[in-house]
């Protein structure tokens, strides 16, 4: 892996990068479709590469349970079983853990757990974690870690952080597959002597790039952009930076000024299938009943194929009639919309302009569309 750092924002933290990846080139800043089960829903590898998608995520608990890591081996890797032939990253399963709360127990030497699809008791430590990663095949792979709650105590924010630390260096221990690059996660809750003292350890075993896990996790945004602003002077600017689970519109650009290169989220994807899309004004329902006799463009201000095509009254049609047409045309939209709200933002930081960019973005949305 090679991160290139191509031009700095003079008046944010906004960067604009390169990631040369074995599976090709990713421009940053970058938001990566989610394809838990090796497919992003609703959407075939084709269709990700028009509207633009230069990387998506895989789940590593989900591929671990079905159809397990040794099929995929055996298929060539994820790219070959998927038929996607642009960069993968892989997570380490660790937030499927712990939303797992109820059915799962933390040890020092690793996590068991009961399978959600069967019931069968599962265990995964930072050593088959990379096993399991590096079998997949992926790009790049993520370092197991132990996500904290919010609400959460400092004790128990810093257990979780410790523990963290200590897999990610079981982690690089195992790690040995060349052409894979292991990223670390940064832990910590919402407490900045935390946040700042993960980042300097993850730091110190220098890995090739660093996640920041355990945000977007159910606290208020402005606490989340207040810890992004206390880890970037922390963060090595020569080494991609990765905000886990964030995709709103809002929070892309935030995040980008905060310092951001990648994003993955299942938002975009999982909103357009319950009938809500991404325009220029904000979020809108589709489904809703004002929406029956509207022959409007689901964002007239867009030029993806789907609001070329398709008026909101005959996607509303689709979604009330249950066909499954309504969730490939919404998740198309929600995805070209963030891909094309990415290119804006690189071009903007290109040209010294980034903050107009957000601020032009922000004088529209959350109106009423």
């Amino acid at each position: 892996m090679q991160f290139i750092l191509k031009k700095k924002d003079e008046r944010s933290e906004a960067r604009r990068g390169e990631l040369r990846l074995p599976h090709g080139v990713v421009q940053t800043p970058a938001f990566m479709p989610v394809g838990t089960q090796a497919t992003v829903k609703a959407m075939s590898p084709n269709e990700l590469e028009e509207l633009g998608a230069e990387i998506i995520l895989s789940n590593t608990y989900h591929l671990f349970l079905r159809p397990g890591h040794e099929i995929v081996r055996e298929a060539g890797g994820l790219h070959a079983f998927m038929n996607w032939k642009r960069p993968v990253l892989t997570d380490s399963g660790g937030f499927q853990v712990f939303s797992l709360a109820k059915i799962r127990k933390i040890r020092e030497e690793g996590v068991e757990f009961q399978s959600h699809i069967d019931g069968a008791r599962r265990f995964i430590s930072p050593e088959s974690c990379m096993q399991i990663q590096q079998a997949l095949g992926a790009d790049i792979a993520m370092a197991f870690d132990e996500c904290s709650p919010y609400p959460c105590d400092h004790e128990r924010a810093r257990e979780a952080m410790g523990r963290t630390h200590r897999w990610a260096a079981r982690c690089k221990a195992a790690h040995a597959r060349e052409d894979q690059a292991l990223f670390g996660i940064v832990q910590g809750a919402f407490y900045k002597d935390l946040r700042i003292e993960s980042a300097k350890t993850l730091v110190e075993m220098d890995l090739p790039g660093y996640g920041i896990g355990g945000l977007s996790v159910g606290e208020p945004k402005p606490l989340m952009y207040e810890v992004l602003g206390e880890l970037s002077p922390h963060m090595p600017a020569e080494k991609p930076r990765y905000l886990m689970g964030v995709g709103s519109p809002d929070c892309l650009l935030e995040g980008i000024a905060l310092g951001i290169d990648m994003f993955d989220c299942v938002l975009p994807t999982r909103i357009a299938r319950n009938g809500t899309v991404f325009t220029k004004y904000g979020r809108l329902v589709v489904r809703n009943q004002s929406y029956a006799r509207d022959f409007e463009p689901l964002d007239p201000g867009c030029d993806c194929p789907v609001c070329k095509s398709y008026s909101r009254a005959y996607i509303r049609h689709l979604i009330k009639a249950e066909e499954i047409l309504a969730a490939r045309l919404t998740s198309y939209h929600n995805l070209y919309f963030l891909q094309r709200l990415m290119r804006g933002a690189r071009v903007a930081i290109e040209e010294g302009r980034f903050l107009e960019y957000k601020d032009e973005f922000f004088e529209n949305y959350n109106q009423n569309p």
